[in-house]
């Protein structure tokens, strides 16, 4: 991957999760976080931020929208500049701007489109929308030098990460939502050396695909809903 390359955080709103989805007491603000990451193959767009959802969905996400083109423009970019766009998974909250984008490649996992064409899934106005343009992968690809897709099945079947190799030889991963918060990434990432280490169990189980993005050796990990940055410690 080239020098030039760069990554950019687009801040697109928030959810608010209810007490039954948290695991507490109270109900959790989630942000809602785009990336666009610059390329000497082009622009593109890693989710794309909140969707109009039917009031249900409304009533229960409450959700605060920011502009994607506003965003973009804030970057000096229009939504004719993406190259390609994709999306980690296809839940209301991801591919809400993708319809914006009607002619422009949308990269996903097969199986992860095949779900969300079931129906009950998603907002189906957001998946198969005028101009809809799908190019599925099955497993994990290297779509642009450097820039691989790894499938994190977990949240959904077809979740996918992107992982954007550096000069160093170390990674930046965009994980979408492969982990809901920084510290979560950062503890699975702990159990896995203690494991590794032959620390005596018990000890956290940690998810198997970690194993796979750890052979890029991530340096900074971004999320999608989570401001918070997990940066690799300095004895790795």
């Amino acid at each position: 991957m080239g020098e030039t390359t760069t990554v950019r955080r687009l801040d697109l709103g928030y959810v608010i999760r209810p007490a039954s989805e948290t695991g507490g007491s109270q109900p959790r603000v989630d942000p809602v976080l785009a990336y666009l990451v610059a390329h000497e193959r082009g622009l593109l767009l890693f989710d794309t931020g909140i969707g109009a959802a039917d009031p249900e969905t409304e009533a229960h996400y409450r959700p605060q929208r920011r502009g994607l083109q506003d965003e973009l423009a804030a970057a000096g970019v229009t939504l004719a500049d993406i190259s390609v766009v994709v999306n980690c998974h296809l839940h209301f909250d991801h591919c809400g701007g993708n319809p914006l984008l009607g002619g422009t490649p949308i990269l996903v996992q097969d199986v992860e489109l095949a779900m969300a064409r079931r129906g009950d899934y998603t907002i189906d106005e957001l998946v198969d929308f005028p101009g809809a343009v799908y190019e599925g992968l099955a497993g994990e690809a290297e779509i642009w030098p450097g820039v691989w897709i790894i499938p994190t099945p977990g949240h959904t079947n077809g979740h996918q990460p992107l992982v954007l190799r550096q000069p160093d030889g170390g990674a930046v991963v965009l994980a979408g939502q492969a982990h809901d918060f920084a510290f979560q990434f950062g503890s699975d990432h702990l159990a896995r050396r203690a494991s590794l280490r032959g620390v005596q169990p018990p000890l956290p189980t940690y998810r198997p695909w970690l194993d796979r993005l750890a052979e890029f050796h991530p340096r900074r990990v971004f999320f999608a809903h989570d401001f918070a940055v997990w940066e690799a410690p300095l004895n790795g």
